[in-house]
Order: structure tokens, then sequence, then C-alpha cells
């Protein structure tokens, strides 16, 4: 069977769910934490000249599994990567923190006698989530004047690939971080 889908979780109002310690792990109130597979958080090269900057900026509050955040990362950058491989600097700047609880259910002919329903339903942790406030920016990226539209393309792909609103907003120009 595979992931549930994205509607099941994206209600932001649940109870955060991120109680783990890394350096005493059987004292966690999340006893085993479930793979990240978001594993690359800064790619391009850093330059302090860059004179553009654009973020990928949420228009609502939303729970944003990271898969989701790895798929729309992966789509944005392959065609900068492709096009302009020293041209940018591109920062994902949230953390999949929310560990997703699943309850699992058993289907096919005599399941009602293995398992016990909403009985002890409190499930097990399955895959990790961020939650993305309205206004928080989700990707980052620097770059140079002439290659800002082909930036805005690939964070409309980006877009796409996740749910909920958001929009691509030009930033004061800063240092690269």
């Amino acid at each position: 069977m595979g992931i549930r889908p994205a509607k099941a979780i994206r209600d932001i109002n649940k109870v955060a769910w991120t109680r783990y310690s890394k350096s005493k792990p059987r004292k966690s109130y999340i006893k085993a934490m479930p793979h990240q597979d978001l594993q690359q958080f800064r790619m391009g090269i850093q330059k302090e000249d860059y004179d553009v900057i654009l973020n990928l900026e949420c228009q609502e509050d939303v729970i944003l599994r990271d898969n989701t955040i790895e798929s729309a990362r992966q789509s944005a950058n392959k065609l900068l990567e492709k096009n302009i491989p020293t041209g940018y600097y591109f920062i994902v700047r949230i953390f999949p923190h929310h560990v997703i609880r699943e309850n699992k259910m058993i289907a096919g002919a005599g399941a009602d006698r293995l398992q016990k329903g909403m009985r002890q339903s409190f499930g097990r942790p399955t895959d990790k989530a961020a939650r993305v406030y309205s206004g928080k920016a989700l990707f980052t990226v620097y770059t140079y004047k002439q290659y800002e539209q082909l930036i805005r393309q690939s964070l409309e792909r980006a877009k796409r690939k996740l749910s909920g609103r958001f929009k691509i907003i030009e930033a004061k120009k800063g240092k690269a971080a």
C-alpha cells in the first residue's frame, strides 16, 4: 500500500508531534524517527555579487510532506542546473520536523478478527512534514538580473508540485546566506 493522500494531513490546526531526542532516544516521546526524503538544502554556488533574490512564499498555512518539498526542489533545481550551472544559489528554507502518524487498517477477508479498529488508535510514525505558515519563504534563489526569468520559470515549476497557494516575491538585496 502506498502513502496516504496529502489532504489527510494538510490541516495545520492539528497538534504538532515533534518530540524526539538525539542524545537520549530511549527517553524520547517518539521512539523511532521515520526516514526523511529531503536531504539537500543548499544548491548552486554561493557568491557575494548576486543582484536578484527571489522567494517562493507561502500565502496560507499548510503542512507539506517532505517528499512533496523534495519533489518541488528537484524540479526547480534540475532546470537551473541544466541552463545556468554557476549562476544561482538555491536554498530550501524549511525543515520537516513534524512527524506524521498513521493507524494502519487491514483490508480483506477476516480483517475484523485481526485488528482492533479504533481501540488504541494512536498510530505509528510513518512520515515527516513541515508546518509552513503564511508569509514564510519555502525556497530562496540568489541570481543575476540576466537569469531572473529562468529562475521565475523554475519556481513556477516547483509551485505546481506543492499543495496550497504560493507566490514568487522579489526580496530586497542582502547577503547570500
